[in-house]
């Protein structure tokens, strides 16, 4: 099924007690919010809050009075991490078929929801069998408990070993202007011969969270996009993920609601070709090979 996603998408991972700490009420706002400024689509993931997070999301958007269909929900399952309320002893991945399956269920209960548009799996293990995972997404979809299917932080190689099962309509990776090794090791090439839509997280990169050469060159740069385009630096480096032609969209982190209505204004920028390579050429500190 060939699900809709909005141009930015709503990444939830700090809504709960990881950083906002929102209130099911302030959850609630935020999600109206949302659908206001048009984004539609939330990324969850169940180990979000300590397995926390996708509870009290589905409370707020229970709450909120909106109707299922007009949203787009995201998780991923496969992590099973020490934290919360897990009897894990060392943090590791499963890929079971019954693990899967209990893991997508345990998110539809949490989220309140009867489907998830979207089913990732979080990160790879060395131990996926293909087959099973492919039984469980088949089993899923059957049941009409998954929309669609796909990954997140796939190689290439590891992409085809499920391919050759099941059908992966997404991966999600990590890509923006200072992680930009998706442009250059085939990562993005692949995914658009292969008809596979880019999610990407932390779309701003690290510009804003370390004060190394490869960000000051950046800010740098960017003090004269800001005044050029007129938007903030955060804004024009979404821009420089949009203008890709892999058709990548963006998850955005931000928990502010003023933040995210700047954010989208991404989708209206023309970047310049001259300016989209000058923000590749400072991120590596050389001219493009």
């Amino acid at each position: 099924m060939n699900i809709t996603f909005s141009p930015v998408i709503a990444g939830t991972m700090n809504w709960g007690v990881w950083k906002a700490a929102f209130t099911t009420g302030q959850m609630a706002s935020l999600i109206k919010s949302c659908l206001d400024l048009g984004i539609t689509t939330f990324d969850h993931a169940d180990i979000y809050g300590g397995y926390t997070t996708e509870s009290e999301f589905g409370e707020a958007f229970k709450q909120s009075g909106i109707a299922r269909e007009s949203i787009q929900l995201i998780s991923k399952c496969g992590i099973q991490h020490t934290l919360g309320s897990r009897q894990n002893k060392v943090k590791h991945y499963d890929y079971s078929k019954e693990y899967i399956i209990w893991s997508a269920e345990n998110s539809l209960r949490h989220l309140q929801t009867d489907y998830l548009d979207l089913l990732l799996l979080h990160r790879p293990s060395p131990l996926m069998h293909p087959d099973e995972i492919a039984e469980a997404v088949t089993k899923l979809k059957s049941d009409g408990k998954i929309r669609s299917f796909g990954l997140s932080n796939f190689t290439n190689s590891q992409t085809d070993l499920i391919r050759s099962r099941v059908e992966v309509s997404v991966n999600q990776i990590e890509f923006s202007a200072t992680a930009y090794q998706p442009m250059l090791d085939g990562s993005l090439d692949y995914m658009m011969v292969n008809k596979i839509r880019p999610l990407a997280w932390s779309p701003i990169g690290s510009v804003f969270k370390t004060d190394n050469e490869q960000a000051q060159r950046l800010k740098l740069l960017l003090a004269a996009l800001v005044a050029k385009y007129e938007m903030p630096a955060d804004v024009i480096l979404l821009a420089w993920i949009l203008r890709h032609p892999a058709g990548i969209i963006p998850v955005s982190g931000s928990c502010s609601a003023e933040r995210l209505a700047l954010q989208v204004k991404a989708t209206e920028i023309n970047l310049e070709l001259q300016d989209w390579f000058a923000i590749w050429t400072e991120s590596m500190g050389t001219k493009v090979p």
